[in-house]
Order: structure tokens, then sequence, then C-alpha cells
């Protein structure tokens, strides 16, 4: 999981966190937990995948259908 935030921008890098921790205190889940740490990877892939989307949104559409 480093690895892939090292390959992102700092702009990138900011989108994540903001979304994970949006994420985690809508959920009440605690950013260091296993599911915090799966929204984490899950946010990286798409910044990855799907540069100018709406971040949050999708990370909240792909961690319901998991």
């Amino acid at each position: 999981m480093l690895q892939s935030l090292i390959s992102l921008t700092d702009h990138d890098v900011a989108r994540v966190t903001d979304a994970v921790r949006q994420w985690c205190s809508a959920q009440r889940i605690d950013v260091d937990s296993s599911e915090g740490h799966r929204a984490l990877t899950v946010a990286i892939d798409l910044v990855q995948t799907k540069r100018g989307e709406a971040l949050f949104e999708e990370l909240v559409q792909r961690l319901n259908r998991e």
C-alpha cells in the first residue's frame, strides 16, 4: 500500500486521505482499523484509475458493493 502512495502526486495523496477520513468519520470507523485500511486501498485504486472523478462518492459506492 505504501508503494502505491509513493506513486501518487501530492494532490492525489490529499484527495485519498480526505476521502478516507470522510468515509471513516461517516461510518464511525477508526482510520487505523482494518476497515479503514481497506478504504485506503480502495481509494488509492480509484484515484489511480479514475482521475477527475468524485473520489468520495466513488469510494462510498465501491465499499457499499463489497
